[in-house]
Parts: structure tokens; sequence; C-alpha cells
């Protein structure tokens, strides 16, 4: 999806999921909120799957 990388404690630019490409494991981050920290020292986070919002009729 994309390549840009966030670090741990960076607020999330869009809700969706983020993997950390070291590990493969994915989280949940609302927009605004922080990004979880890693298990391991350089590790970051990309988007993988942006939260999908319907338009409200």
């Amino acid at each position: 999806m994309t390549t840009k990388t966030y670090n741990p404690g960076e607020k999330a630019p869009v809700s969706g999921q983020y993997q950390n490409p070291t590990t493969k494991t994915e989280v949940t981050v609302v927009k605004g909120e922080p990004l979880p920290p890693t298990p391991g020292k350089g590790q970051g986070y990309k988007l993988v799957d942006p939260t999908k919002h319907k338009t409200q009729k």
C-alpha cells in the first residue's frame, strides 16, 4: 500500500491496519492515536489497509 514507515509513538495519519514488516504482526490504530511500541529497536509500521468509511445519505 504505502512505502512510508511510521515510528512507534508517532500519531497515525489515518485509521487502519498497520503492519510491522519485521514481525508481520498487524495492529488497528485510529487516526490521531499513537502507534504502539515494537518488540525490537529500529522497527516501525506501514499502513497496509486504511479504514473504509461509508458515506451517509
